[in-house]
């Protein structure tokens, strides 16, 4: 099969024109949509997080996933949408901001000034803030998971400061940046989140925090509702896991770490990351203690080859655990000499969606694939996440098979194949898309789907909203902002932002 060269099949000055810094930061500007109408029925907050600022005093970041992070706030009430943003405050930033430079190492190979001697043994990380952000309690949280989180206000954004969620971390301790909500499986509704310590044996920390106050149960919204430790044998880099109502699925990738690279001021930690060609991938499934099998011991089964990032959703089927996730052949890296914005994407690995038969008393998996299209940042309808879903959403590529940005967002349905796409493409590229069920909706599919998208023909950001069930343009909003590509988002309802 020829394959069309990059500059035939997308913009590469259109796509890496979002690798820029953010020069400021909005209060509750309105928006109008350009095209369409926004639905009544939608209200609530789309949250973003992403890298903001790619450099400094001249100096860009190695990878952006080293910037730092800023929140994008989108409200939706009954006087229009209204936008904001702000970056958070961390330490990190502050000091660095009043510096004029760069005076931190990052995870992904950002170096200060003045070469490996100058890094060499400085083995200090800013907690940067820019990977995920969730509603839980009074505070919106900004997550980088390896440390704590950063409390902020929801509604101006304002940081409040790091948050230990009322003691139940330690100071510097992990907090994932991928929290899973269950919608109810057992009563009231929680977030499901863990953390990771690691080394030759690794340590999960599985949590459950409730997010609706329960008067009569005496619990409020933020409470710890359950906490568990469990130790397994190598390294684990952890990035996501999902939820059933009985267990919690990790998959542990095979790779290696040595450290001495980063110890010398070479490389950045996550650099010092490889695949381990010799081991064997490994679930992990955690009893929930809210789940029929509390207190057990965690299960641990042979996994199929590859690298995973994110999972879309997982359920249980008579005796098996069933989880569908992004594969990708080999762990995707930049190397210290590479540009990322000169990236070749032909020769980086592109995730493909796959499901995972797990049978709990043979240990034996079964393996299909669900899609030929590289994708990612894939969802299923939050009110259904642990069960069997017919339908997911995600960004994918433009081109059915090999590596390119994301530029469309696309429907699948899961049991038959059929699929909607909905595409931004030449100029535009899309970030994650989030599913938004209608209040009472009638069906799986019934609600909207959410994606900012940046616009490289005018060098900013469009927030589309499509219709989830065929991906139809549904309203269009210019923002008067550039957000970089970013990572994580969240969408919490009116109910809970009003409480």
């Amino acid at each position: 099969m020829t394959v069309a060269p990059a500059s035939a099949r997308f913009n590469r000055s259109e796509w890496s024109s979002a690798f820029r810094n953010v020069d400021e930061e909005l209060t509750d500007v309105p928006l109008k949509p350009v095209r369409g109408e926004v639905p009544d029925a939608l209200r609530g907050s789309l949250y973003r997080n992403g890298p903001g600022r790619l450099e400094r005093d001249g100096q860009r970041v190695h990878h952006p996933f080293d910037g730092d992070g800023m929140i994008t706030a989108l409200h939706f009430d009954a006087k229009g949408v209204r936008c904001s943003n702000r970056f958070v405050r961390t330490s990190g930033w502050k000091a660095e901001e009043s510096a004029g430079k760069v005076l931190f190492r990052g995870v992904f190979g950002s170096q200060k000034p003045g070469g490996p001697l100058a890094n060499a043994f400085d083995l200090r990380l800013k907690n940067i803030a820019n990977t995920s952000v969730v509603r839980l309690g009074d505070d919106l949280l900004a997550l980088w998971e390896a440390a704590e989180p950063h409390a902020l206000d929801p509604q101006t954004l304002e940081t409040r400061g790091l948050s230990l969620l009322g003691g139940v971390l330690k100071k510097g301790e992990a907090f994932s940046a991928h929290p899973r909500f269950d919608p109810g499986h057992h009563g009231d509704p929680r977030m499901v989140t863990f953390g990771v310590k690691t080394g030759p044996r690794s340590t999960v920390r599985l949590m459950e925090f409730a997010t609706t106050d329960n008067a009569a149960a005496g619990i409020r919204a933020g409470d710890l509702l359950s906490d568990r430790r469990d130790t397994f044998a190598g390294f684990a880099f952890l990035h996501d896991f999902a939820i059933t109502p009985n267990w919690a699925v990790f998959l542990q990738n095979s790779i290696n770490f040595n450290p001495l690279p980063f110890v010398l001021g070479q490389k950045g930690a996550a650099q010092c990351l490889t695949s381990n060609p010799n081991g064997k991938a490994k679930f992990w499934l955690i009893p929930r203690d809210s789940g029929v099998f509390a207190g057990q011991e965690p299960r641990v089964i042979d996994a199929p080859d590859g690298f995973v990032f994110h999972h879309l959703n997982a359920w249980e089927d008579d005796g098996e655990v069933v989880v569908e996730s992004i594969y990708y052949n080999d762990f995707p890296s930049i190397g210290p000499d590479q540009d990322f914005a000169d990236v070749n994407f032909d020769l980086i690995p592109e995730g493909l969606l796959e499901q995972c038969r797990i049978n709990l008393d043979s240990a034996k998996v079964e393996t299909t694939r669900l899609s030929e299209r590289c994708c990612e940042f894939a969802m299923v309808n939050p009110n259904q996440e642990g069960l069997p879903c017919r339908f997911a959403w995600m960004a994918a590529a433009a081109r059915e098979q090999g590596n390119d940005p994301l530029q469309v967002v696309k429907k699948l349905d899961l049991q038959t194949g059929e699929r909607h796409i909905w595409s931004a493409a030449p100029s535009g590229f899309v970030s994650e898309p989030l599913m938004v069920p209608r209040p009472n909706a009638s069906s799986e599919d019934d609600g909207w789907v959410l994606d900012l998208v940046w616009n490289g023909a005018r060098s900013a950001s469009d927030l589309y909203i499509l219709d989830a069930r065929d991906l139809s343009e549904v309203a269009l909003l210019e923002l008067p902002l550039a957000i970089p590509h970013g990572l994580h988002g969240s969408w919490c309802e009116s109910s809970v932002l009003n409480k």
